[in-house]
């Protein structure tokens, strides 16, 4: 069986990773068979890292990790920021570790997409991204939506996706952009519903707290055209007062309105139809912890082909800063405006 290897105890690797793992492990406990054997093993460079934590092994080294576990065995949930990311990866795949969930971004240039197609193809890895969206029962039922035609054809979507997030930003440098954040999200699963698209648009805006300005950590916004005709809004802004994720695709007889679960705290979605069909559907949709399992799963079974898809979503977010200069000089420091 699998064993899970969590790489980078930060935010992600122990705030949300480690939960869901355990949420499986809870639910193995009351008769639903775990698709991994615990406890988990976990590695981060900073010694303090896994001090209060609990239900894991934290190895010293990844060299010591390679020795505490198969690595042949092993799922590597890769929660490392992207810059720090090529290095570590093929350390690990040196070591004979050879599936790999990695934490999105993917990458956040294309300088470090490059190095992770090339490290992929050298040692012959399989690797997805974590999109978890992309498991949710809200997403299912937009994408029988898209399918069934039950509203028509698709012919465009917009996304709000708001969160006021002043305190990390300011803490932290793990993100370069605004488009790092949140849009990945979201981008996964437009191309899900409407296929392959191109990048038409896009804007990025600095965020400002409190006399400090935080280059390009505002307010994003893209615009795609799909090679299906359909066209894509995405707006993503930190700075909101308010948090908010929600999809509206407009079809020929109707619109759907798609509201994802805003935080750990509530799991509930909710999908309102209005026009051939009308209803409003509440329900419990905890995307991250289907997401693992259905992951795990792929993986044990040799089926893990979706790196294209992961790709080409790490492609357009590099097109959309490239498009707003986010790239092209240094950014300027932090600091009063």
């Amino acid at each position: 069986m699998l064993r899970p290897f969590i790489v980078g105890l930060g935010r992600s690797g122990a705030g949300l990773h480690l939960k869901a793992l355990k949420d499986l492990a809870a639910g193995a406990a009351s008769g639903e068979e775990a698709p991994f054997s615990r406890p988990p093993l976990a590695w981060d460079p900073r010694p303090e890292a896994g001090h209060g934590l609990t239900g894991l092994t934290v190895a010293a080294s990844l060299a010591a990790a390679a020795r505490l576990t198969e690595p042949d065995r092993a799922v590597v949930h890769l929660c490392t920021p992207p810059e720090a990311r090529a290095e570590v990866l093929e350390e690990l795949a040196v070591s004979g570790f050879t599936r790999f969930l990695v934490e999105k971004p993917l990458a956040c240039d294309p300088a470090q997409l490059d190095q992770l197609v090339r490290l992929r193809e050298k040692y012959r890895l399989h690797m997805t991204a974590v999109a978890h969206w992309l498991a949710a029962e809200l997403t299912r039922r937009l994408h029988r939506l898209v399918t069934d035609r039950t509203l028509g054809t698709l012919l465009g979507i917009e996304v709000a996706q708001h969160k006021p997030r002043f305190t990390r930003t300011l803490a932290t440098e793990g993100h370069p952009t605004a488009f790092d954040v949140e849009v990945p999200h979201s981008l996964g699963v437009v191309l899900h519903l409407a296929g392959p698209a191109e990048l038409v648009t896009a804007h990025c805006t600095d965020m400002v707290c409190d006399g400090t300005v935080v280059p390009h950590m505002g307010r994003a916004a893209l615009t795609l055209r799909h090679h299906s005709g359909v066209r894509t809004e995405i707006v993503s802004d930190l700075g909101s007062p308010v948090r908010q994720r929600t999809f509206t695709l407009r079809f020929t007889h109707g619109t759907a309105t798609a509201h994802y679960p805003i935080s750990e705290q509530d799991h509930h979605a909710q999908l309102i139809l209005t026009g051939a069909v009308e209803s409003h559907d509440v329900f419990h949709d905890e995307a991250l912890t289907a997401f693992l399992r259905q992951t795990y799963e792929r993986f044990a079974a040799g089926e893990v082909t979706d790196f294209a898809h992961h790709h080409a979503v790490a492609r357009l977010l590099c097109e959309a800063k490239a498009h707003c200069r986010a790239d092209d000089a240094p950014a300027p420091s932090r600091g009063p405006r």
